[in-house]
């Protein structure tokens, strides 16, 4: 839940090369065990190894994730930035870093006490797959409203090595090494390392990503144990986003002051997890289970802000400095109680941020030197904690009807201590408290056919940089500020046949107390609750095997979030109160009304397989004002792959091929925006057309 133990996948199953993860997919995210995908009584979607393996060189999530109705996960085309991620039209509105949605690699959790995440370090190349749960049952993960994604490392089967090339357009180099080893007594290693490099299509953009992940694992009669290591080093330079004007005279624009003030961003993390799950013979307990993680995080970025705005006496300047320790645990036990399955536990999340701020110049005038740290401007300790307790029963009601109920009840503290105290002292602390319940049913109204619904209460906190100032201006937290709960419901038809499946989810959800901008003004954003919002759509996916080789699959979403109460905003900076109204019945700012992604492919044998994809979306506002200057316009690109293995005999060398052309007529378009931008830069274009070219080789030991 929380801290979602690191699981045992033994069974696990994967697709064939571009198909979707089939029926009998073991997942386990918000469930008590391992159930099958299509035995779970709420939206989850699966993303198999080899789904992950042809949608790209396995750099970002965005490759694969397309394939997921509700959500949507846009590829900003800037490592300095994390991927745009919303899940039913929540987590839209954060301008960096991941929000509304919850994160694990391994079971370790990738986002905050504070509900805010990042997804930089997972290993796409060692995963064996993906899981996203939208909806109602992703409340049982504590602070966050949308769902959850989590990505899980294949498990060691045999001994085995692998090492890959990946060489692509815009200048992208990639490396890659993997060894997997069965060890004597029940033990298993596996170790990868990767390195990438990439010039970008865009001046300002070029990344380097090195990456390395252990994983030891150990099996017995009664315990499994599993470690995990990953640690990860990502310089790149950031480009900025584009007013519209500037979007429109093509993708390879740069903001003047990108160059000016070399925005850029350095991120190194490392951290160790480890479960420890116990099985039981005898009496009604079944399973426990305790898992421990640690990590740190640091992270400097130069920003865009002009040497006279940081003159103001509240100005925390122009580079952001910061260094994070962060450490959890969570215990949990499972009983089985005739007919009904029972898990309950307890976790905690800590997060201590040292925070400084530079000036991003050093002198004046014509000795004036720009991009570098110059005088301190900002000192202080963030805290944040998360408690929780939680517990889950399924419950098999009689043959073919079964329910699912949880509750997760929790405590969020957050605090600051301010060592910078000649422009105020900003020092405060603050907590929220929620309990969270849900309830679903699953009814098996006919052989390959599955009826599911659910209901639930949720809650996002707000994060430490939302609760950092007061729009007053005064120093100390915004302890005004709020956390939006939210009511959600869903109800979803799931249809087998021999040929070909179909799913289908509707879901509303209603949001008070949503969280907003008040004020941008002398570097400082404050942040205010804007009243009631409303999340509504329609979610579909289907998948047919036409013939033996021949495969069509799409994915289909339609949104509606709008604002229910009308409120005031900024407009620009500086802003010191807002005046700008944004009336109720407006669109939620990055959500787009529809998005779609379909895919065409035929396994020829001998002449390998292929793919022809297309995903788009619909319209929608990069501001919550719905201005004319921040209507994004909507698009569909398509894209041809290619792939193909040689087996050269047991045991010997496996060579696969993988070609793609993504963006095939080289439209220009906005691949992702930023949300509410105070400059109005808020377009990111998406890459023109472009190539990759990869071999991976692997084999037994």
């Amino acid at each position: 839940m929380a801290c979602a133990a690191l699981p045992t996948v033994a069974g696990a199953q994967t697709a064939p090369p571009g198909s979707a993860a089939p029926d009998d997919t073991i997942v386990v995210t918000g469930s008590i065990t391992q159930r099958r995908l299509d035995e779970a009584p709420y939206a989850i979607s699966a993303v198999g190894r080899d789904d992950l393996r042809a949608a790209g060189p396995m750099i970002n999530l965005s490759e694969a994730l397309a394939r997921v109705p509700g959500l949507v996960v846009n590829n900003r085309s800037n490592f300095a930035q994390d991927l745009q991620i919303g899940s039913r039209g929540f987590g839209a509105r954060a301008t960096f870093g991941v929000r509304g949605i919850r994160l694990y690699a391994d079971g370790i959790p990738a986002s905050g006490p504070d509900g805010q995440g990042q997804v930089s370090h997972m290993d796409l190349a060692g995963a064996q797959r993906v899981e996203v749960l939208r909806g109602p049952f992703s409340t049982l993960y504590g602070n966050s409203s949308g769902g959850v994604i989590a990505i899980f490392t294949a498990p060691v089967k045999r001994a085995e090595w692998e090492a890959g090339v990946d060489v692509g357009s815009f200048g992208l180099r990639q490396g890659r090494a993997s060894l997997a080893l069965p060890l004597p007594s029940g033990f298993d290693v596996r170790a990868s390392v990767s390195s990438a490099q990439i010039e970008g299509f865009r001046p300002q953009s070029s990344a380097d990503k090195r990456q390395g992940n252990l994983r030891l694992g150990y099996t017995g009669e009664r315990d499994t144990v599993t470690v995990v290591l990953n640690a990860l080093d990502q310089p790149a330079l950031d480009p900025l986003g584009l007013s519209q004007a500037q979007f429109a005279l093509g993708p390879q624009q740069v903001a003047s002051v990108a160059q000016q003030f070399q925005t850029r961003k350095t991120q190194e993390q490392t951290q160790l997890g480890m479960n420890w799950r116990h099985r039981f013979d005898d009496g009604a307990l079944r399973e426990s289970s305790l898992s421990l993680y640690s990590g740190t995080r640091d992270v400097t970025q130069w920003l865009a802000i002009a040497a006279g705005t940081q003159a103001g006496a509240r100005h925390g300047g122009g580079v952001v400095d910061f260094g994070r320790q962060y450490e959890g645990a969570e215990a949990r036990l499972r009983w089985a109680l005739g007919a009904v399955d029972v898990t309950a536990g307890a976790s905690v999340d800590r997060q201590r941020d040292d925070r400084r701020g530079y000036e991003n110049f050093t002198g004046t005038g014509a000795a004036q030197v720009l991009g570098v740290i110059g005088k301190l401007r900002r000192d202080e300790v963030n805290f944040a904690r998360a408690n929780d307790l939680f517990a889950q029963a399924d419950w098999a009601v009689m043959p073919g009807l079964s329910a699912s109920a949880g509750v997760r009840s929790g405590r969020v503290e957050m605090s600051s201590r301010d060592a910078y105290l000649s422009n105020g002292d900003d020092s405060g602390a603050v907590d929220y408290r929620y309990t969270n319940p849900v309830l679903g049913l699953r009814w098996q109204l006919a052989p390959g056919l599955q009826l599911f619904g659910s209901i639930a209460r949720g809650y996002e906190s707000p994060t430490l940089g939302e609760l950092a100032y007061r729009a007053d201006g005064t120093g100390g937290f915004n302890t005004a500020l709020r956390g939006q709960t939210s009511r959600q419901a869903e109800v979803g038809l799931r249809l087998r046949r021999e040929a070909w499946k179909f799913d289908a989810t509707a879901f509303a959800v209603r949001t008070s107390d949503e969280i907003g901008v008040a004020t941008n003004a002398g570097g400082r954003s404050a942040f205010q609750n804007v009243g009631r919002t409303s999340r509504s759509g329609l979610e579909l996916s289907g998948d047919w095997t036409v013939t033996s080789a021949l495969r069509a699959q799409v994915a289909l979403t339609a949104l509606r979030a709008t604002y229910d109460d009308g409120f005031l905003t900024c407009a620009g900076i500086p802003c010191t109160t807002p005046t700008a109204a944004v009336a109720a019945g407006n669109r939620i700012a990055g959500a787009p009304k529809r998005t779609a992604w379909s895919e065409l492919s035929w396994h020829g044998g001998r002449w390998g397989t292929w793919g022809l994809e297309w995903r788009g979306s619909g319209s929608y506002y990069a501001n919550d004002r719905n201005t004319a200057d921040a209507t994004v316009q909507g698009w569909g690109v398509a894209g041809l792959r290619w792939s193909k293995a040689l087996d050269l005999g047991p045991g010997a060398t496996r060579w696969e091929w993988l070609v793609r052309v993504d963006n095939l007529t080289d439209r220009h378009y906005a691949g992702s925006v930023i949300v509410n931008d105070a400059n109005g830069r808020y377009f990111e274009p998406g890459a023109p057309r472009s190539v990759l070219v990869a071999l991976r080789l692997n084999g037994g030991l």
